[in-house]
């Protein structure tokens, strides 16, 4: 292949094939796969409290609703107009916590069915997803009667 076939990153080369898989909304999603794997790690290695860089809304959205389910005590977001960090303060409750970084819309009639399958018992856990009322988990969407993309899930 040719040196224009190829372009230089800091840690990887980047060719024309796989070029199209770092731009748009995967990044975004990876960014937030990223921070919800540290706060696991974390939680497995018994810390009370993770930071999180870089940040972004959907984070800050996605930990609301942990902390309004119970899984996390809180978090604090600091300087978020320039690069920003977030402090989760962890309660022990966290097993396990993935983003998709794949897109996947769901129906309102489907939400119940992709809940079944994601996740491993039906007495805990949630999946969050973003609709046109904003990032909810499957429990509000299904009242509200609204579908969207998957952004992850934790129980």
């Amino acid at each position: 292949r040719t040196n224009s076939d190829y372009r230089q990153h800091r840690y990887f080369t980047i060719n024309k094939q796989n070029c199209s898989r770092l731009r748009g909304k995967r990044m975004g999603r990876r960014i937030l796969n990223d921070a919800l794997r540290s706060m696991v790690n974390a939680e497995k290695r018994g810390k009370a409290m993770v930071e999180l860089k870089p940040i972004s809304t959907v984070i800050s959205s996605f930990l609301q609703i942990m902390k309004h389910r119970g899984y996390i005590k809180d978090f604090q977001v600091y300087d978020p107009h320039r690069v920003g960090r977030i402090t989760v303060e962890l309660q022990g409750r966290l097993n396990d916590c993935k983003a998709l970084t794949y897109r996947q819309d769901l129906k309102a009639k489907d939400i119940e069915a992709y809940r079944l399958r994601t996740l491993p018992t039906n007495q805990w856990g949630y999946v969050v997803i973003t609709t046109p009322d904003g990032v909810l988990d499957h429990e509000e969407a299904a009242k509200r009667n609204v579908g969207g993309q998957v952004l992850g899930y934790f129980h």
